[in-house]
C-alpha cells in the first residue's frame, strides 16, 4: 500500500509499505477513505525527530471502511464505515473505566514513561503505524472504531478522530462559569473548533491569532478576534473590564511564536546523533512557551488555563509564583476521545451544522500530495487551515 513516511527532519515521503494484517483476534483492518494532517503532526515534522525511525508511517486522524475482521470482534462487520480515535485504548482497564482512555493501562508505554499508544506518533507512544495511508490496522476495534452513518460526507465525521473531541475537552477543562468569557490562543484547527464550541455553549469567545485568514474564519462563527500584537495582553484586559477572561485555552503548544533561543534548542536537538538527541529532548528540552505565558498572564485571578496544544519540554520554566498568587487552575492532557465522542456525535450529524464543521477544511488533496501539504500547513501559506488527504 501507499503511505506517508517520515524520512528525516522536515522530510516526509509517500512510498510503498507492507499492507497491515490482523495480528490479534480483536483487530480490524480498514481501507482509509479520508485522513487529515494535524497540527501535532508538525511537531514530528520539525521537532520530535529523535523519537522517529526512517520509514515510520505518520498520521492519526483517519476514517474508512472495514475490510477485515478479527475472530473476536463482535460489534463490527466488513463494510462498516468507522472513525478511528488517535488514542488506542482497551476499554476495560481501570483508567478506561474512568474515561481516562489516554492513560489506558493496557496500551500504556511503561518503558518510556508515557501514556496510551497513539497512531503514528513516535516510539514514545508505541511506534504504531499511522493513518496517513491506504489501510490501517485497528487494535481493540470493538472499543476504538466508532461506527457511523453512510449519508453524510466523510468530513462531517472525520474530526471525531481527534481535533473535535480535543477542542471539546479543552472547553470542558476550561470550567467556564455561565456566561463566562473564554479566550482562545491560536486559530489552527483545534482553536477554530474550541472557539465555535464556546460560542455554541453560550460563552463570549475572544481568539488571538496572527494570521488574517484564520481570524476571518473564526469571525464567521461569532468569535471576536485579535491579532497577535505586542499589546494583545492589554487589549484582552480592556475587553474584559480589566480583569482578563475567565478561562484561556492554549491551542498552540510548544511551537508558539517567540523565544528564538528555545526555537534554536529545539532544532539543534534534532541535528544531534540519535542517542544524544533523545537525551537532550528528555532531560533539558524546552518548549517555546509564548502562548502558555500569555495565557497565564491574561487569565483573570481565580481563572482556569486549559492546555490543548502539545508540550514536550522536560525543563520548561513555568512562573509558579504568578500562578500561585493568582489562584490559577491549570488543566491539560492528551484528549480522552472516547469519553466525549458520543456527546459530540449528534452535533456532527445535525443538519444545521451548529459547529460549522463544513467550514473548516481549506485543502483536499490526494495522499500523494501530502509532502507538499506539510510544508504549506507548516508555513500557513495559501490560507491553509485544515488539510484532508484522500488515499
Amino acid at each position: 500500500m501507499r503511505a506517508l513516511t517520515w524520512q528525516g527532519t522536515k522530510k516526509v515521503t509517500v512510498i510503498d509499505v507492507p499492507d497491515p494484517v490482523i495480528q490479534d483476534p480483536t483487530d480490524v483492518v480498514i481501507r482509509v477513505t479520508s485522513t487529515a494532517i494535524c497540527g501535532s503532526d508538525l511537531h514530528l515534522y520539525d521537532v520530535l525527530g529523535p523519537f522517529l525511525a526512517k520509514g515510520d508511517v505518520l498520521g492519526h486522524e483517519p476514517m474508512g471502511i472495514v475490510q477485515e475482521v478479527g475472530s473476536a470482534v463482535e460489534k463490527l462487520a466488513v463494510g462498516d464505515r468507522v472513525v478511528i480515535p488517535f488514542v488506542i485504548a482497551c476499554g476495560h482497564c481501570p483508567m478506561c473505566e474512568q474515561g481516562l482512555t489516554s492513560q489506558c493501562e493496557t496500551t500504556q508505554n511503561s518503558d518510556t514513561g508515557t501514556g496510551a499508544s497513539l497512531y503514528g506518533y513516535t516510539e514514545l507512544y508505541g511506534s504504531v503505524p499511522g493513518g496517513q495511508a491506504e489501510r490501517l490496522r485497528v487494535p481493540f476495534a470493538d472499543f476504538n472504531a466508532l461506527k457511523v452513518g453512510t449519508e453524510l460526507p466523510d468530513e462531517r465525521y472525520l474530526f471525531l478522530s481527534d481535533i473535535l473531541p480535543t477542542a471539546w475537552q479543552g472547553v470542558q477543562y476550561a470550567e467556564l462559569p455561565e456566561g463566562g468569557v473564554l479566550a482562545v490562543l491560536g486559530l489552527g484547527p483545534v482553536g477554530q473548533l474550541a472557539s465555535r464550541i464556546g460560542v455554541h455553549l453560550g460563552h463570549r469567545v475572544i481568539a488571538v491569532d496572527p494570521v488574517p485568514e484564520r481570524r476571518a474564519m473564526a469571525e464567521r462563527h461569532g468569535v471576536e478576534t485579535l491579532d497577535l500584537t505586542d499589546d494583545v495582553l492589554d487589549r484582552l484586559r480592556e475587553l474584559t473590564d480589566g480583569r482578563g477572561p475567565h478561562s484561556v485555552i492554549d491551542a498552540v503548544g510548544m511551537e508558539a511564536h517567540g523565544n528564538p533561543g528555545a526555537s534554536f534548542l529545539q532544532k539543534a536537538a534534532g541535528l544531534l546523533p540519535e542517542t544524544l538527541a533523545k537525551k537532550a529532548a528528555t532531560t533539558v528540552g524546552v518548549d517555546r512557551l509564548a502562548a502558555l505565558l500569555l495565557a497565564l498572564d491574561a487569565v483573570r485571578r481565580g481563572g482556569t488555563v486549559s492546555l490543548s496544544g502539545v508540550y514536550a519540554g522536560a525543563a520548561d520554566p513555568v512562573p509558579f509564583m504568578t500562578m500561585f498568587d493568582k489562584g490559577i487552575t491549570l488543566k491539560m492532557g492528551q484528549c480522552n476521545v472516547h469519553r466525549w465522542r458520543d456527546e459530540i456525535l449528534p452535533l456532527v450529524e445535525d443538519p444545521a451544522d451548529p459547529l460549522g464543521i463544513d467550514d473548516l477544511v481549506t485543502h483536499r488533496v490526494p495522499l500523494e500530495e501530502a509532502p507538499r501539504m506539510y510544508e504549506l500547513f507548516k508555513h500557513k501559506e495559501d490560507g491553509c487551515i485544515k488539510v484532508v488527504l484522500q488515499p
